[in-house]
């Protein structure tokens, strides 16, 4: 008669009468617990492939963290969400939100007529406002570091209570977004659809999703960083492409010349430059210049300036005034910390002399057999000159100055960029003037080519393995 009523259960060699009506209710507990966690579980892999999904659809990352609200209200059947961001400032801010999501402080009374369109409202009033960093339950997470619930959140005195009930705030759940250290914000729900408040299972389902959602920001990030890279690298190959255009495909020179040209840039796009080109059937312009700085700006400027300077030259017999005229061409426009220093030389093969101007440049490297000793002899030949953008026009003019010398058979002129005279070595020290004059030296004997090769080599050699640190440039004609 009792089957239906009780059951018999063995414990420890004990029976034991426990009512069926208990049992059942377990029974159907653990059914519940296991159906609630298959449907976590269900939601966690569901969040992850909306991640996976946001990855791939190649979002910013303001849709991201967007994408991110968006799953976790679907997840956890809240009524709205927000993701907040720490700023340069160090206080947080609303980024993206969906729902209406309460504001972190009470909304003016004049901007409460606003509140017929509430959801776009609201989330300006999200995006605008800022606070600091251990404020309110957001602020305290991101502080923190360590998620919190607030299951009846109207008796949390931390929470802002707003006039309009669709802002009220019945339960709350915030949640550190981090990666590997990284902090990415904070992650906070209100208000599940159902009106009752969150449990724990609830702020470990939100902990689960925010782990996932970090680590899609970590990915995202890292797929823009290599895509912006890769965009760089595009850039810096099509710069350096025209920076390579710029330069002579073939040596110009006149007979009587022999000339070798050099030029090595240290990063994928440098800021040197060189250029022959013939002015007459006996005149040959040497230019050798430096534009200070690196990439694509140095390497923009060196255009305009090789241009430019194609333009003026044959405009002018005088150096100091091609100088002079690119100075007031292109130097009131040169803006950002960027100068040009530039050796211009003019070569006569009747005359036999050379005569060049200096806007800051490096000292041209004269070698000659001396002749009354008969002793090979290294000059720096100086002239005065600063460098083109750096001075006003009058300055500019004032100051520079041009300087001829003779150049007759045997004799060599080397001009260069500082890259080789500053090039150091591993105990920091310079390979200077002092060596390039003695690499010449010993190897006036050799054509101009070699004489380059020959120099490069004892830089090389000097520098031993201190990496190339600036743009190296060499131009070097023998009179033959």
């Amino acid at each position: 008669m009792i089957s239906g009523v009780v059951t018999g259960i063995v414990i420890g060699g004990l029976a034991m009468l426990v009512p069926l009506a208990r049992v059942r209710r377990h029974l159907e507990r653990q059914e519940d617990q296991k159906q609630r966690l298959a449907q976590d579980r269900k939601r966690v892999l569901e969040f992850m492939r909306l991640m996976a999904e946001s990855l791939g659809e190649g979002m910013t990352l303001p849709e991201l963290r967007q994408r991110i609200v968006h799953a976790s209200i679907l997840c956890t059947g809240a009524l709205s969400g927000c993701f907040f961001e720490e700023t340069a400032a160090k206080t947080m801010r609303g980024v993206a939100v969906e729902g209406l999501f309460p504001p972190h402080r009470p909304i003016p009374e004049s901007a409460k007529s606003h509140l017929t369109s509430r959801a776009k409202f609201i989330e300006q009033v999200l995006r605008a406002e800022e606070f600091p960093l251990g404020d309110g339950i957001v602020g305290r997470v991101a502080q923190t570091g360590r998620g919190e619930l607030v299951a009846d959140a109207g008796a949390d005195p931390r929470i802002v209570r707003h006039d309009a009930a669709a802002l009220a705030v019945k339960s709350i759940i915030a949640m550190p977004v981090a990666f590997r250290g990284r902090v990415f914000g904070v992650l906070a729900v209100t208000n599940p659809a159902d009106d009752r408040p969150f449990t724990d299972v609830d702020f470990s389902l939100l902990q689960s999703f925010a782990e996932q959602a970090a680590i899609a920001l970590h990915n995202a990030e890292f797929l823009h960083l290599q895509i912006e890279r890769r965009q760089l690298d595009l850039d810096l190959s099509i710069a350096s492409g025209i920076q390579q255009m710029l330069f002579p495909k073939e040596t110009a020179t006149l007979p009587g010349l022999d000339l070798g040209a050099t030029y090595i840039p240290a990063q994928q796009v440098g800021g040197d430059l060189y250029d022959v080109f013939p002015l007459s059937d006996h005149t040959l312009a040497v230019v050798v210049a430096d534009v200070s700085g690196k990439g694509i700006p140095a390497s923009l400027l060196m255009a305009i300036t090789r241009t430019n300077l194609r333009q003026i030259a044959p405009r002018h017999e005088s150096p100091a005034g091609v100088l002079c005229e690119l100075n007031r061409t292109i130097g009131s426009g040169i803006h950002g910390g960027l100068y040009v220093t530039m050796l211009y030389a003019v070569i006569d093969t009747q005359k036999n002399i050379v005569t060049f101007a200096r806007a800051g440049h490096e000292l041209p490297l004269l070698a000659r057999r001396d002749p009354a000793s008969g002793v090979y002899m290294t000059q720096f030949a100086g002239s005065e000159g600063m460098s083109i953008g750096m001075v006003p026009d009058a300055l500019f003019t004032a100051v520079i100055c041009e300087r001829t010398e003779p150049f007759g058979p045997g004799d060599v002129l080397v001009l260069y960029t500082d890259g080789i005279t500053e090039a150091p070595n591993e105990d920091e020290k310079e390979f200077s003037g002092a060596r390039l004059a003695d690499a010449v030296r010993m190897l006036h004997g050799e054509p101009a080519a070699a004489i380059n090769a020959g120099i490069l080599e004892s830089v090389r050699r000097f520098a031993g393995e201190c990496p190339q640190r600036d743009d190296l440039t060499l131009v070097t004609v023998k009179r033959v």
